[in-house]
């Protein structure tokens, strides 16, 4: 194919020009001993191969920046975890030399961690205006406020931290204040688009700068991460205002029920655009679920919602208005089993109960492993007489391909460093970079922990930087490790066998027991005559053991073990759990 007039000629990188506040400074490239340009370090932390728990390190020298700071979810046999956040013992370990937090949009795959990892790497944090209201919220659930230096960054202000300069962009998410960031090095300008699209139209504030894309493309990109979620879609990704008269015509569709949007909580243009609609058809909206107040009452305040007068009110009120004048946004668009809507369909909420003749409005796509969840919720509404929609009542918030090429065509990077998605985006995006005319050895596809040294000369994976998920169990962060879950799916496949027993060992005698205790292996009013066999055969394993002389505890207990193991898969083909407890008296 015929390779874009924008890549024919890369400009040759001497040095870099940053524009700042008028004011034209430029930072000339480091050489060494050979004369060679001084690598830049792009370290993932995590975000690579999965949706969700983002975080990249940028090192030079003596300084690291780090962009964002996500969590992710538990997968299905990540048995009681809540959240899982990255490990950073590769940041602790450095701690003399990072310099802050850089935060793209307020996300939860992009934040959520924030709180966690603050604890122990006690570092500034920048963000837009909105981005910085929702972390906040998080700072202050975890009275981190008062130890957390916070700056707040306009669209094209630039920070400087150690060896770096950073530069905030306006693009367009499926949240305000979205940012993309160009990173000045000594190497070279590396740009990270964060989660992005191109549109034009945005419910609130301006479109995506492309000027500003197209200038610093101009100055020469070392290399460009953009967001990977959308690359296999053709196309554009559609503006988020369309979104609003698909609203405006279920409003007028639905005039006689009441109607219940369930959308995701940061999505605060979509939420704008369900209260405009309310607003216009006369009907007044109940906003449900925490996370969903929380960003709501933020953003309002910030400025970045306007509610009509008089036209939220409280859930209590409800009973007050007649259903086909009332609007409820909640949370549980992505069937969560605590979360609002799900709730609602399991008949376990409160205040609010699903009536036949209701509509349900998923406002949102399944995340990928959430299908399952998701139509869970669907089936138990539809059983209630509810009329459910999930269709076209959505818009990504994610470039699709045609986004994508119009950013690699401004920045004419020269290398490509996927980010941002499961490998088969990652992969997708690095066939649309080879099209446009990168070369395939300057395509980077990496995993969390790799180290790509990158220069003007050459980049090359180094080495790599200890990698993995912590798991957030209650207060425990990091104490539910690989052996914990692994006795957690025992117990939830097989149950537990309880073993109780006296020993007095100075005279090698039983003296009570032993007693068998079972939970989740069988139920125990059918079962006498099996626990009964199985007591039988531990007393005579132990008596056995006591006659021989064999008192020590560590070969009671896996005598034990060992016999009532064997029995009871004789007898059943099932392996609980098998806890044996000896009281010394």
């Amino acid at each position: 194919m015929e390779i874009p007039e924008a890549f024919a000629e890369r400009p040759i990188r001497r040095w870099n020009t940053i524009l700042t506040c008028g004011k034209v400074e430029e930072i000339f490239l480091k050489k060494n001993e050979q004369g060679t340009a001084s690598g830049l370090k792009i370290i993932p932390l995590g975000g690579l191969e999965q949706i969700g728990l983002n975080i990249t390190a940028f090192e030079y020298e003596d300084s690291i920046i780090v962009v964002d700071c996500g969590l992710s979810f538990p997968e299905d046999e990540m048995l009681g975890i809540d959240l899982v956040i990255p490990d950073v013992t590769y940041l602790k370990d450095n701690i003399d030399k990072v310099k802050g937090f850089m935060i793209t949009h307020g996300h939860e795959d992009h934040i959520g961690a924030l709180p966690y990892i603050l604890k122990e790497i006690n570092v500034p944090v920048y963000a837009t205006k909105l981005t910085m209201g929702i972390i906040e919220n998080k700072l202050r659930e975890h009275e981190l406020m008062n130890t957390t230096k916070r700056k707040v960054v306009k669209f094209g202000q630039s920070i400087n931290l150690g060896q770096f300069r950073i530069e905030f962009i306006k693009t367009n998410h499926s949240i305000v204040d979205a940012a993309a960031l160009a990173i000045y090095s000594p190497a070279g300008i590396v740009v990270h688009t964060g989660d992005f699209k191109v549109d034009y139209t945005p419910v609130f504030g301006d479109a995506i700068d492309l000027q500003r894309f197209a200038e610093i493309g101009k100055k020469g990109v070392l290399a460009l991460m953009c967001d990977s979620t959308n690359a296999e879609r053709p196309g554009f990704t559609p503006s988020e205002k369309t979104v609003g008269k698909t609203f405006d015509t279920l409003f007028s569709e639905h005039s006689d029920t009441r109607i219940i949007i369930a959308t995701f909580a940061s999505n605060v243009d979509r939420v704008q655009q369900i209260i405009n609609s309310a607003y216009k058809f006369g009907r007044k909206v109940v906003v449900e679920g925490r996370s969903m107040v929380n960003i709501i009452e933020t953003a309002s305040t910030l400025g970045y919602l306007n509610i009509p007068d008089q036209t939220l009110i409280d859930v209590e009120q409800l009973k007050n208005y007649p259903n086909e004048k009332t609007v409820i946004i909640t949370t549980g668009s992505q069937g969560e089993s605590m979360a609002a809507l799900s709730r609602m369909a399991g008949s376990i909420h409160k205040k609010i109960s699903i009536v036949p003749g209701d509509t349900v409005i998923f406002s949102s796509n399944p995340i990928p492993g959430n299908e399952k969840a998701v139509t869970n919720v669907i089936n138990e509404l539809l059983m209630k007489g509810a009329d459910v929609i999930f269709q076209d009542v959505h818009v990504s918030g994610h470039a699709c391909q045609e986004e994508i090429k119009l950013l690699y065509t401004l920045l004419h990077p020269k290398y490509a460093v996927p980010v941002h998605g499961e490998y088969k985006h990652l992969k997708a995006q690095a066939k649309i970079a080879k099209e446009l005319g990168i070369d395939k050895e300057d395509i980077f596809i990496l995993h969390s922990g790799d180290v790509l040294e990158i220069s003007d000369e050459k980049a090359e994976v180094t080495g790599r930087v200890p990698v993995g998920a912590i798991l957030v169990d209650g207060l425990g962060v990091g104490d539910v490790g690989n052996v914990v879950l692994r006795d957690r799916q025992h117990l939830a496949e097989d149950g537990i066998i309880i073993v109780v027993l006296a020993l007095d060992s100075y005279n090698s005698q039983l003296v009570s027991g032993p007693d068998i205790v079972s939970r989740g292996f069988v139920y125990v009013r059918e079962s006498d005559e099996l626990l009964e066999e199985a007591r039988l055969l531990v007393d005579g394993a132990v008596e056995g053991c006591l006659e021989k002389g064999q008192t020590d505890w560590g070969k009671l207990k896996s005598t034990i073990k060992d016999v009532l193991s064997e029995y009871v898969w004789k007898k059943t083909k099932r392996r609980p759990m098998i806890l044996p407890i000896i009281m010394e008296v």
